[in-house]
């Protein structure tokens, strides 16, 4: 369960039996479209949320970073600097602050010893990016202790790193970089091969509208890493670096050329590209309409090439297209196997779609569906230092 800021203050305290001088704070992020493209060096349109991950620290003159997890009952953790570091064997989310120090000291990066307390409220295992929240904060805590510049940028490279080579998931840069460079009142496409990011105007007639399933469903060790095998598989036959490379034109033959699973998980990434630059540029202008249609496109592509969708995805989304049209759009968010939906509904539209989602989603799949109305926030940031 996740506290205040004035009650991680409270915990910070008597824990550690000092006050915090810093306080950092980093958001958990929603895809509006352009899923599993951002490993294949393509493009990206989320934004931040409203939803942060808040560390509380200040420097304790020993060779020892100390952390107290508050969502974790409070469970403890301590990192040696001048040790090797290994994985904790009980604790995942400690796993996390192990590998953004691991991954800085790689980079030569002189850590300082520090007491950490650590709380967020981002929704954890429903594709929101609670895990890159928390990479993007701890990434800026170290360095800015360390008193060590370094670009957001660089921060969000090393938490997509921590994340690669230590915790084992093989996800892409968006997550992280949409953390760090998130701004207020916008959408970020992204070019994830550049690390390029412009602000796209969200607009003001529609509520970005989350809907976490509770089909609760984890990366690591799961058919994510397998779907990225896949991808490189076809981008290794096409002889590119990445399926960013190809468009639509170029893989016209390609149920000749590859197996049927290869080849649709190679057509879901290069048609999603597309899809992406046309919904940031209907975004731009505007034209809900067809950002409606490619929000669609994008989800049965999901469904039908990449495989990624499960039941209750698929029909909380047919139940809030229903609602809304082609006044807003509607898909599945994040990794896949359960998770998110997000919805740009109309502001007159979100009471229904909340009533409707409630009487009918339980009924069917014994499930109730959390529904939160986000804005989209600005990136990480030090709120406090000395």
């Amino acid at each position: 369960m996740s506290l205040t800021v004035a009650e991680l203050h409270q915990l910070f305290s008597s824990h550690f039996s000092a006050t915090t001088d810093f306080h950092f704070r980093a958001p958990g992020r929603v895809n509006l479209i352009g899923e599993h493209t951002d490993y294949n060096d393509g493009f990206v349109l989320p934004c931040a949320i409203n939803f942060d991950t808040h560390v509380l620290a200040r420097k304790n003159g020993l060779n020892l970073i100390r952390v107290v997890a508050a969502d974790y009952a409070n469970q403890v953790d301590e990192i040696p600097l001048d040790q090797v570091i290994a994985h904790h064997l009980d604790y995942q989310w400690a796993n996390y602050v192990r590998g953004v120090v691991q991954s800085l000291q790689r980079q030569g990066i002189s850590l300082v010893g520090c007491d950490l307390a650590i709380s967020g409220n981002v929704p954890q295992g429903a594709g929101l990016s609670s895990s890159a929240a928390l990479e993007v904060a701890l990434g800026l805590t170290f360095t800015t202790l360390a008193e060590q510049a370094m670009s957001l940028s660089q921060i969000a490279l090393t938490g997509q790193q921590a994340e690669n080579h230590f915790v084992g998931c093989n996800s892409g840069i968006m997550d992280q970089l949409i953390s760090a460079q998130g701004q207020a009142g916008n959408a970020v496409l992204i070019d994830c091969r550049s690390l390029e990011c412009h602000a796209v105007a969200m607009p003001q007639e529609l509520s970005v509208v989350i809907i976490n399933s509770n089909v609760k469903r984890g990366l690591v060790g799961s058919e994510y890493n397998t779907r990225r095998a896949q991808c490189e598989a076809g981008a290794a036959h096409y002889g590119v670096k990445a399926l960013r490379d190809l468009d639509t034109a170029a893989i016209g033959n390609i149920f000749d050329e590859l197996d049927d699973v290869t080849a649709r998980r190679v057509r879901h990434v290069v048609t999603e590209n597309a899809r992406t630059l046309a919904a940031a540029k209907a975004l731009a202008n505007d034209d809900i309409r067809t950002l409606s249609q490619l929000m669609a496109q994008s989800h049965a592509s999901m469904r039908d090439d990449f495989e990624i969708t499960v039941a209750p995805i698929d029909y909380l989304v047919s139940l809030v297209d229903s609602i809304i049209g082609n006044r807003g759009g509607v898909r599945m968010t994040g990794g896949g196997f359960g998770g998110c939906v997000v919805a740009l509904v109309p502001h007159d539209l979100v009471a229904d779609v909340k009533a409707q989602i409630a009487a009918n989603y339980p009924e069917h799949f014994g499930l109730m569906a959390d529904v939160f109305v986000c804005q989209p926030s600005a990136g990480a940031e030090i709120v406090t230092q000395p």
